[in-house]
């Protein structure tokens, strides 16, 4: 994705993205911790903060939220139509349906269990979380008080949206991800002309997404370094413990997924040894993790799956291909770690319906997150804004997320290559297995 331009002069390679989100971070992060030890509360670092680092970093993420709504529209349309009506696919469309949901669901569970254990966002004073709370952005704040009263009897029929437009306009994410999945199912089961059409459009639509997140990302650099340094302007070194738990709190819940939870399903409904499963899969999981994507890695799935692990060709096709644009567990569970986290670290409490429902939207999220670097980041600033939960907390999170980006792709790709184990030991102990319809 991050090419060097053809005009680039000879000798002089464009950096990569991900080492000027670094230096980005570095410059961010000692700048604001510089300002805050040296000239602490002075009038002017007042208004360097308010003028230039805030407005660089809205910048970025009004443009995140530019794109969040068609982005999770089309990918969400599109995961339900390669998924397909299960009746029509056979027995290999509902398995992989199944295990995408159970998977997913169990990785965001773990990770929101131990985010709530360690709580890797706490400790920050109450008067310094009030106060960066108070500096988010007016928009967080009105829908904190929005939801204030709201009961769990609401919430869900708030899940079905009047008018899928407004719904889009007042950026009710939950809503328009039930619309999309509608018109997902619709579109399968329909298969007409004018509807292949209108899925065409829909593939348009991803395409200049994530086209357009491409152009974004480029932006990043610039962003970490604003964002950090407002924040960091104001907190000093307590910073650094909240983001160092952070990153321990991402590793252990992606660890326990993929090297405990993973095993016992391949196991238990594979029958195959996960030492065994590990040592094929290795070139799968390299290539995940040095690309950071799942598409990108599909090629090395598909040839791992059928000449390493033995699985069907048509289940390793059908279940890697859907695996890498809806089967994200990874990315699910990475952002509902960084939901609560960044609530945890502004002070905003969040109820135990509030997390289930944040739970059913990064489960749902996770279908829809592009299957590219930096995929998910749309997804966790609609999510964020829905809940009251200040965006410019993305800033903490954007100098490590190239790292924890390679390693939740990994997760996602591990996740992709046990399903098309588990799906291909059924399908070849059932009488007459039925190939994927169309």
């Amino acid at each position: 994705m991050n090419q060097a331009p053809e005009t680039a002069p000879a000798g002089k390679p464009r950096m990569p993205l991900h080492t000027r989100m670094l230096i980005g971070f570095i410059v961010g992060l000692g700048a604001g911790i510089a300002a805050n030890l040296l000239v602490g509360e002075a009038a002017w670092l007042d208004a360097v903060i308010r003028y230039v680092a805030d407005p660089i970093g809205q910048v970025f993420l009004r443009l995140l939220f530019m794109l969040v709504i068609p982005l999770v529209f089309s990918a969400l349309v599109l995961g339900v139509v390669e998924l397909g009506d299960p009746q029509s696919l056979g027995r290999i469309g509902g398995r992989t349906l199944i295990w995408i949901l159970v998977v997913t669901t169990a990785a965001v569970t773990i990770g929101m269990v131990i985010v709530n254990l360690f709580q890797p966002g706490a400790g920050i004073p109450e008067d310094v979380a009030a106060t960066l709370l108070a500096s988010g952005s007016e928009r967080a704040g009105q829908i904190a008080t929005q939801r204030e009263g709201v009961s769990g009897i609401d919430i869900l029929l708030n899940i079905i949206p009047r008018n899928p437009v407004q719904a889009a306009a007042d950026g009710d994410l939950i809503a328009v991800i039930f619309f999309a999945m509608m018109l997902g199912i619709a579109a399968t089961i329909l298969r007409t002309p004018a509807t292949k059409t209108f899925v065409g459009a829909v593939e348009g639509l991803y395409e200049i997404c994530l086209k357009l997140i491409d152009w974004v990302i480029q932006l990043a650099p610039y962003a970490v370094a604003a964002l950090l340094f407002s924040i960091t302007a104001r907190l000093g070194l307590d910073v650094l413990v909240q983001l160092a738990q952070f990153v321990g709190t991402v590793l252990a819940a992606l660890g326990l997924h993929m090297f405990v939870v993973l095993p016992i399903l391949l196991l238990l409904f594979g029958r195959m040894s996960p030492l065994v499963f590990f040592r094929g899969a290795q070139p799968a999981l390299l290539t995940a993790f040095s690309t950071s994507s799942s598409s990108a890695t599909l090629p090395t799935s598909l040839m791992v799956a059928e000449e390493n692990l033995r699985v069907p060709r048509p289940v390793a096709r059908f279940v890697c291909t859907v695996g890498s644009t809806a089967n994200m567990n990874g990315t699910a569970l990475f952002e509902g770690i960084t939901v609560l986290f960044l609530a945890q670290f502004f002070g905003v409490e969040l109820s135990l319906a509030q997390q289930v429902l944040v739970l059913l939207m990064c489960v749902l999220g996770g279908i829809g997150a592009a299957g590219v670097p930096g995929g998910s980041l749309p997804v966790i600033a609609m999510i964020l804004v829905m809940f009251g939960i200040p965006p410019e907390g993305i800033g903490l999170i954007l100098g490590v997320d190239r790292f924890l980006d390679m390693c939740r792709t990994v997760v996602n790709v591990c996740g992709d290559l046990v399903g098309s184990v588990v799906i291909g030991r059924h399908e070849v102990a059932a009488p007459a297995p039925l190939p994927p319809g169309d």
